[in-house]
């Protein structure tokens, strides 16, 4: 049996829309198209489950901008390739996001609460920054929390994975691969 039929859940994917042209942007696209390839995979997935599926975005400053304006930046940036794939549908909830957790300024919680989500699924970037932080804010609000380990990209590879040691030990986050939260919701 399927995981959306036994609990309401939400892929969340985070900060995929980037024109990376930010400090460290480099070191973080070094090992970036392997995990991009598992999110629009988790994407996929989601959607054979029925699997409620939000984008997060930071908006790097650009208060006024629209989705649209995230997407077009983002793909005139330097890996239109990561990004094109990973696109936003027309039914795919969008949050700008102005911090570093999902959470933070976004009706994100709100969403949670109308679509009675009980488990929060993270992808995205990066793993010891954003996602770390919008799962924190996950867990203290009580939601179940697993981490994409093959979809999260970090900066830095020990800090990246001290992050995702933090989230198993402290949220009680499950850590699965694409292929195990596939095997599981289908």
């Amino acid at each position: 049996m399927a995981v959306a039929a036994d609990k309401r859940t939400l892929l969340l994917i985070v900060d995929m829309l980037s024109d990376y042209s930010f400090p460290d942007a480099e070191q973080l696209l070094e090992t970036a198209e392997r995990p991009a390839r598992h999110i629009r995979q988790a994407r996929d997935a989601a959607d054979m489950a029925g699997v409620l599926v939000v984008y997060a975005n930071d908006i790097h400053g650009l208060w006024s901008c629209s989705r649209e304006q995230v997407c077009e930046r983002a793909l005139d940036g330097r890996r239109p390739d990561l990004v094109t794939p990973l696109l936003p549908r027309p039914g795919d909830a969008f949050m700008h996001k102005g911090q570093h957790s999902a959470f933070y300024g976004t009706p994100l919680a709100h969403l949670l609460h109308q679509e009675q989500i009980e488990e929060v699924v993270l992808a995205g970037q990066v793993t010891e920054q954003c996602i770390l932080y919008t799962a924190l804010d996950a867990h203290v609000r009580h939601y179940a929390i697993t981490v994409l380990r093959d979809a999260v990209i970090a900066l830095d590879r020990e800090l990246g994975e001290a992050a995702l040691t933090m989230m198993s030990r402290n949220m009680s986050a499950r850590l699965l691969t694409t292929r195990q939260w596939h095997n599981e919701i289908t």
